[in-house]
C-alpha cells in the first residue's frame, strides 16, 4: 500500500532556523503557495490521483483560497497545526491552543470535521508522546507523526516497525500511520519523502517502493519549486538538504504516480485491517 500525502507549507517554513522560527515574521517572505499548490494539483488532476493534506492553519488563515480549492476538488484535509512549530518544545497548553486553533480554522473554511494530524517535523518523540492523547480528546482519530527512526527533529525509534498501528495512552486509542523506511546494513532509510526523496535517484526510489508493503509519502509544495530564494543563515547540511533536487523533484513525482498505485488515507484506512495490527503502548 502507498499513502500519497503533502504537508502545505510555504518555502520558508523552514524548522528550528532563527531567522523563519516566529510567525510574526512570515508576513516579510514572498508568497509561492498559491502557485506551488498549482503545480501539485496540476499533476494530480492530470492523473486523477487522490492524495491527502495535511494543511498548516496559518496558511488556511492566510490563504483560505487554497483550503477551498482543496475541498472543491474533492481532496481530503488534515491538520498540520497552525504556528508550525516543534511539539516536543511546547508546553501541554500551548500544544493543545495550537491544535485547537487549527481545527477551528479548518473547519470554518472546509465545513468538515479535521480527522487527520501530522506533527511539524515529525515532533512527537518519546518525552512528548502526552500529544497523542490531547490529539485523541480534541477528535483526532489517525495520526501521522510518527517517524519511526533518529532524527534531528522529532523522531520516535521505539516505535519499532514502520507499520500501521493502534497507539495506545490509558483509555485511549488512535489509529497511527507512521512514516516508512527501508532498511539497509541494518539501518533505517526513510526515501518517501522531503529533501530524501529529492536526494535518491528516481531508480533507487522506484526500487524501495517495489519492494515495499507500505508507503507513507510526505512531499511539500516547496519540494517542486525550483526558483525559490534562499534561506540566509542556513548550515551548510541544512542548506544542502533544503535544495538539493529541486528542478528534478515534479518529473520524479509525477514518474512515481504513473509507475505505482498511490491511496489517499480514507482509500487506505478502509484496506487495513485494523484488528490485526499491532498495539503500541505509548503511555
Amino acid at each position: 500500500m502507498n499513502i500519497l500525502t503533502f504537508d502545505v507549507e510555504e518555502w520558508f517554513h523552514i524548522l528550528d532556523h532563527e531567522s523563519t522560527r516566529a510567525v510574526a515574521g512570515w508576513s516579510g517572505y514572498e508568497s509561492r503557495i498559491r502557485r506551488n499548490m498549482d503545480r501539485i494539483v496540476g499533476a494530480l488532476q492530470q492523473r486523477n490521483q487522490k492524495a491527502t493534506f495535511f494543511c498548516l492553519g496559518w496558511i488556511a488563515q492566510q490563504y483560505p483560497e487554497v483550503i477551498r480549492d482543496l475541498v472543491s476538488a474533492g481532496y481530503e484535509i488534515g491538520s498540520h497545526g497552525f504556528s508550525h512549530q516543534l511539539v516536543y518544545e511546547q508546553t501541554k497548553d500551548d500544544f493543545q491552543k495550537d491544535l485547537d486553533l487549527s481545527i477551528k480554522v479548518f473547519e470554518d473554511i472546509a465545513g468538515e470535521k479535521i480527522r487527520y494530524y501530522r506533527a511539524p517535523g515529525f515532533s512527537i518523540r518519546e518525552d512528548s508522546s502526552w500529544a497523542f492523547e490531547i490529539l485523541a480528546l480534541r477528535g483526532i482519530e489517525v495520526d501521522c507523526s510518527v517517524f519511526p527512526a533518529p532524527r534531528a527533529h522529532g523522531g520516535f525509534p521505539s516505535y519499532r516497525a514502520p507499520v500501521p498501528s493502534i497507539l495506545k495512552s490509558g483509555d485511549i486509542r488512535l489509529k497511527e500511520l507512521p512514516i516508512s523506511y527501508v532498511t539497509i546494513a541494518g539501518k533505517p532509510l526513510i526515501f518517501s519523502g522531503g529533501g530524501y526523496f529529492r536526494i535518491f535517484p528516481y531508480r533507487l526510489i522506484k526500487g524501495w517502493t517495489g519492494g515495499s508493503n507500505y508507503v507513507m509519502s510526505y512531499l511539500h509544495p516547496r519540494d517542486f519549486d525550483a526558483d525559490q530564494p534562499w534561506i540566509p543563515g542556513l548550515p551548510p547540511a541544512r542548506l544542502f538538504k533544503s535544495y538539493v533536487g529541486l528542478a528534478g523533484a515534479l518529473g520524479k513525482l509525477q514518474q512515481w504516480m504513473d509507475e505505482f498505485t498511490f491511496v489517499d488515507i480514507k482509500t487506505a484506512l478502509e484496506l487495513i485491517d485494523w484488528r490485526n495490527v499491532p498495539v503500541v503502548d505509548v503511555t
